[in-house]
């Protein structure tokens, strides 16, 4: 059994240094690409498995040029709907299997299946298809013209051999635990997985020398709760937490020598959504009229609020939308903290509202108690009601609620607010049930556009439509804080696959720790 235990410095380094322990909160239920839907189990399978290229942080999807290779070496656009795809030579799979082009046609069809029921599979079923040109050559047609082709052809599919799952029935993969099965390409491969305890990856051989990471070995020790994970942490049995969490968290970490906090733009959001109207269209009593929602908007301090609750590095967004989107402006118009003017417009309007928040989230209950708190200054009754998530998502669902405290996680594409904020996304995920025309329009413009500064414009265009109207109260960019021990060099945290740089990370030998040996 891999001892993972605290160890004291061993100063003048080691013949072999190499080992990184990360604290999980949460285990994967399975590593197969195709079934992985947690946080956790992507941070693990990105080590492990390839995508044909990568988007660069921070860059928009729709430029190519923003994207470096992967399993694919170099690409082309053949026609509108077409690109093809040349893989790297000599690529071959952790068993030394080479890697070919019916591995990727291969992996496409199973991220489209329905059995198998992939997050990204509405972005590629009957939208996306993969033919092998030959051994090493693989192209990709769309069924329709887009802007973000590239970003769909690269972003959502991590390649699987073809050799090892084809004669599986797709019914049994997520039954299947068998590690010799979890064959990648990636840098690192599966050594062993305790269930329930932690999982460990080693740099994977068949790669030249050269190519191998400096980094040997990765373990994830998995924990039941955010609060074991920091326990982990601050016992010195792990190197790394992808986030710590709340300010008097932080502050626990910057207290303990071993640690330094990492601070990285999260892909989170958070609001207070109104409901507009009902699964009619009627409109809600009070929030109906946009003059009561801009009051609304402005009776609450956005900024301090962020920081209160979430520490430094956390922005009051432009709009709905992480610090990671391409999209984000700071020229954005918004409407700001001006009580006075709240009070005003309310004035001799008896207002009552509650506000509707998920109890196992304290985060969003204390949200919405500032908020509350926030209009009884401005003279509105406000009521606060917790109910377990399931019932929550029910209530969203009934449209049984006049406010409530929500949160999204983007991908790196923007049009996800077409399903969150548009007249498209009824029943979907716009369960305030905003509808506006025009910004519909400018979304739609906006998606179609293929030059980035073109495209910027509509984005901003859009934004400053939708904050005029006001359905929502955007709280929150939520920024991430990682402890990171100190022996850690090079480090640099990918937003979207925070581990995904690790193979560039080094660890200072002279800080070196008893489990950095590989003997």
């Amino acid at each position: 059994m891999l001892l993972i235990t605290a160890c004291a410095e061993r100063p003048g380094g080691c013949a072999q240094c190499g080992t990184v322990v990360v604290a999980a909160t949460g285990e994967p239920a399975s590593l197969v690409p195709p079934l992985v839907g947690e946080t956790v189990g992507r941070d693990i399978s990105d080590q492990v498995f390839e995508r044909l290229a990568y988007l660069s942080p921070d860059a928009s999807p729709i430029d190519p040029a923003a994207y470096r290779p992967g399993l694919a070496q170099r690409w082309e656009r053949v026609d509108s709907l077409t690109w093809r795809f040349h893989l790297r030579p000599g690529a071959r799979w952790h068993d030394g299997r080479p890697i070919t082009a019916e591995d990727v046609v291969f992996s496409f069809d199973a991220f489209s299946d329905s059995t198998l029921d992939a997050l990204a599979r509405p972005s590629l079923a009957g939208l996306v298809r993969a033919a092998a040109e030959d051994s090493a050559t693989v192209r990709i047609a769309f069924s329709h013209t887009s802007p973000e082709q590239f970003y769909d052809a690269t972003y959502h599919v991590r390649i699987i051999p073809r050799h090892v799952w084809e004669s599986i029935p797709r019914n049994r993969w997520a039954a299947d635990t068998a590690l010799a099965h979890l064959v990648g390409s990636g840098p690192y491969r599966i050594r062993d997985w305790n269930r329930g305890q932690f999982l460990t990856l080693i740099a994977d051989s068949v790669r030249a020398a050269g190519e191998r990471p400096a980094i040997r070995r990765v373990v994830w020790r998995f924990a039941p709760d955010p609060d074991a994970a920091l326990n982990l942490t601050l016992g010195h049995e792990v190197d790394l937490m992808e986030a710590v969490g709340a300010p008097n968290r932080v502050q626990r970490v910057l207290a303990d020598t071993h640690f330094r906090i990492e601070t990285y733009p999260a892909a989170v959001y958070g609001f207070l959504a109104f409901r507009l109207a009902d699964a009619a269209g009627r409109p809600h009593s009070i929030l109906g009229d946009r003059g009561v929602r801009r009051a609304l908007t402005e009776a609450v301090d956005r900024p301090t609020l962020a920081r209160a609750v979430f520490g430094e590095g956390t922005k009051v967004p432009p709009g709905p939308m992480s610090q990671l989107l391409w999209i984000w402006d700071d020229s954005t118009s918004l409407l700001h903290f001006d009580p006075s003017r709240a009070r005003q417009v309310l004035a001799r309007r008896p207002i009552t509202l509650d506000i509707l928040a998920p109890s196992t989230s304290p985060t969003r209950r204390q949200l919405a108690l500032a908020i509350q708190e926030a209009w009884r200054k401005i003279g509105v009754n406000a009521t606060v009601t917790t109910v377990e998530f399931p019932v929550f998502q029910e209530r969203l669902a009934a449209g049984r609620f006049d406010s409530y405290i929500g949160a999204y996680l983007d991908e790196p594409s923007p049009r996800g607010l077409t399903d969150q904020w548009s007249r498209a996304g009824w029943g979907v995920l716009n369960y305030g049930r905003y509808s506006n025309p025009d910004f519909d329009s400018l979304l739609m413009r906006a998606q179609q556009e293929t030059e980035v500064p073109a495209a910027r414009r509509l984005w901003r265009e859009a934004m400053d439509t939708l904050n005029a109207d006001a359905p929502a109260i955007f709280l929150y960019a939520l920024a991430n804080r990682a402890a990171v021990q100190q022996r850690l060099k090079n480090v640099k945290l990918d937003p979207y696959s925070w581990l995904s740089g690790l193979g560039e990370w080094r660890i200072d030998p002279d800080r070196a720790l008893g489990r950095d040996s590989l003997r």
